[in-house]
């Protein structure tokens, strides 16, 4: 299996950030008066975007304002959070990212975070040195959550390449979900916060340094 391009999914994949949104989502919804188990945030809230975590979490229904207004809120709340951090990017990637760009191999980023947030993420994790802004697949009010595999199938358009040919990095179960729904050929699982994967026969690593080269041979 030659592999011709790939996708990063970012928040707990490229960016370790598993902790830190949990923890902006507790101060969230003591704010709210609401409370999630940390079963529930795998199940309700990773890989999801805010529109649908949102909807789930609520006891009424939301307006698109209200929706709006929520999300804003938690976003300001995790980036505060982020700032207090040493932010940096995962184990291994940097040195991922060059052995592709020497190779011409394309690659990109999809997530569910909305522009706000991946603007963010260019200001201090430095992407600009290594991807197009434009060409980041993000959540932009209109993109379905994982497991659905639209913003997967957007990525593989961007490279244009065909899932056959594409290579997905991800964290989540929803997101894993995803990347086979779109027919991607390979999917290694970035275990940044000792998840428990047992029911997914896919190589798991803890550093991009793990990437078999061959892979691309």
């Amino acid at each position: 299996m030659k592999i011709k391009g790939v996708i990063f999914d970012f928040n707990g994949t490229l960016f370790w950030d598993t902790k830190i949104h949990n923890k902006a989502w507790d101060i969230f919804l003591e704010k709210h008066d609401l409370k999630l188990s940390d079963e529930e945030k795998n199940e309700i809230i990773h890989g999801k975007n805010n529109k649908d975590i949102l909807t789930a979490i609520f006891p009424y229904k939301l307006s698109k304002n209200d929706i709006g207004i929520f999300g804003k809120e938690k976003e300001k709340i995790y980036r505060d959070l982020c700032l207090q951090t040493n932010m940096q990017l995962a184990p291994g990637a940097v040195d991922l990212f060059n052995y592709l760009k020497g190779r011409n191999i394309p690659f990109v980023i999809a997530t569910a975070a909305e522009i706000e947030n991946v603007n963010f993420y260019f200001d201090h994790l430095d992407l600009g040195s290594f991807f197009k802004r434009s060409e980041v697949i993000f959540n932009d009010g209109g993109m379905k959550s994982k497991p659905d595999p639209q913003i997967f199938l957007k990525a593989m358009e961007v490279m244009g390449l065909s899932g056959k040919e594409t290579l997905v990095f991800e964290d989540s179960i929803s997101g894993i979900k995803a990347a086979g729904n779109a027919g991607a050929a390979k999917i290694i699982i970035v275990n940044s916060n000792n998840a428990d994967y047992g029911d997914w026969n896919y190589q798991q690593i803890k550093d991009f340094a793990q990437v078999d080269k061959s892979l691309f041979d």
